[in-house]
């Protein structure tokens, strides 16, 4: 943790959350209160991803933590309370934690811990901050989010238009009714089909009048008393208008699945909270199914992962390696000599199309191969040296996820799981770079 502290006293770094929190307003940079120092912002963010915490354990640390009050530079100032630290991190977006990760690689490059002639990719699932989605619960979150919304509309606008029945504990009895019958051996389908048919009514029910209260905000039928309130309202409103298509996606997709048995429905949803989660199967015998996004991190020599990616649509891996060697080409300055991945890396236009790009080994197996000559390729000391190192990837992946949380992102939105992603991958990486420079020291 000193070479890390060192490392945090680039200029560039600090410069760049300073652009940042300036961009925050229109005239934050000459107006408001005094803010919080943008090192002392970087240094926070840095600490809860290297320590894995929640925002309220680093207040606490941090409070109570001489150390680490001289690593934050909160000194013997008043440390920012979690609340403060969570509105830091929208303003400093995944475009800004982009730019820290690529001044990071370049510190690591001038401190000569990177050199860039070994390559290793690999791709993995960081999941959302979601439940596990089955058709009964995604209705039931949307049931329960339009009515609480409903009842806020009501508090603030009285009896005025569309009088609001609560149905929420209708909806509860058909949730706990269906889960009932799904755990119940050798029950008859159609017992199942009723209950669900039960609750797809009530839904739609509920959807119907969050809809009704929403035109009746817009028309002004329900108003409220002074313009504070009236835009209160309006947020509200923006609420019914946005979770209302998405319970509407869940009713399509869970009647196709029980009534016609049609799985494969376009646009599938998986939360009503997190619209753009995917369904990812990496092959894992112990968790088959994963829900959230797909994350390419490529490293270089001493695990210091070169660049990150969440894509916002799986692609096939075999799309992902020709970029990453451009990739790391500009953040290395070469071409990297050895390049190493799994088996789902490989064709046999990426391997010439490495050659051509000035790849010298490309490492990468084929197990579909019937050739005699590319089997006795792959069986030579430099293929399986390459292979052995490639596996260091899957440790690394597994370290950030244990260690930095990469596991499963706590930030909400596809912005919010970026931002989650980077600083995780610059906390391992200033870890493994403080240790090298602590080894260098020592001989």
């Amino acid at each position: 943790m000193r070479e890390v502290d060192r490392l945090l006293e680039d200029d560039t770094l600090v410069q760049t959350v300073h652009q940042a929190l300036r961009r925050r307003r229109p005239q934050s940079a000459r107006r408001g209160r005094t803010g919080t120092p943008a090192e002392v912002v970087l240094r926070l963010l840095l600490l809860k991803h290297l320590r894995n915490w929640s925002y309220a354990v680093v207040e606490r640390e941090v409070r109570t933590n001489l150390v680490y009050r001289q690593f934050t530079r909160v000194g013997g100032g008043k440390v920012p309370d979690a609340k403060t630290m969570g509105k830091w991190g929208p303003v400093v977006g995944p475009a800004v934690v982009a730019e820290l990760h690529a001044r990071v690689v370049a510190i690591a490059r001038e401190a000569k811990v990177v050199e860039g002639r070994r390559m290793r990719v690999d791709t993995t699932v960081t999941e959302t901050d979601i439940h596990y989605p089955t058709d009964s619960s995604l209705l039931g979150d949307g049931v329960r989010v339009l009515t609480r919304t409903m009842h806020q509309v009501t508090a603030m606008v009285g009896a005025a238009g569309t009088v609001l029945r609560d149905r929420s504990r209708s909806v509860k009895r058909r949730l706990i009714e269906i889960g009932r019958i799904v755990r119940a051996k050798g029950t008859p389908r159609e017992r199942l089909t009723r209950a669900y048919a039960r609750l797809f009514d009530v839904t739609s029910r509920v959807v119907g009048q969050a809809t009704r209260f929403a035109d009746e905000i817009r028309t002004g039928v329900k108003r409220a008393a002074d313009p504070i309130g009236q835009a209160a309202l309006l947020g509200l409103r923006q609420t019914l208008t946005t979770f209302v298509p998405r319970v509407q996606q869940v009713l399509r997709q869970a009647r196709a699945r029980i009534f016609r048995g049609d799985t494969h429905v376009k646009e599938k949803l998986f939360s009503v909270f997190e619209p753009t989660t995917e369904i990812i199967r990496k092959g894992k015998a112990g968790k088959p199914n994963e829900f959230g996004k797909l994350v390419k991190l490529q490293e270089a020599e001493q695990q210091i992962i070169i660049h990150y990616e969440v894509y916002d649509q799986r692609p096939s891996d075999v799309d992902l390696l020709l970029p990453a060697i451009d990739v790391h080409a500009a953040a290395c300055g070469r071409v990297p000599r050895l390049v190493t991945a799994d088996a789902a890396f490989y064709s046999g236009t990426n391997e010439d199309a490495a050659h051509t790009k000035g790849v010298t080994r490309v490492c990468i197996p084929n197990r579909s191969t019937k050739s005699p000559d590319r089997k006795r390729e792959q069986k030579k000391r430099w293929f399986k040296a390459g292979q052995r190192w490639r596996t260091g990837c899957e440790g690394r992946i597994s370290v950030i996820k244990r260690r930095h949380g990469l596991r499963r992102s706590r930030y909400k939105g596809d912005d919010g799981m970026k931002r989650w992603v980077g600083l995780a991958v610059i906390a391992d990486n200033l870890i493994n770079i403080g240790q090298v420079l602590a080894r260098s020291a020592k001989t």
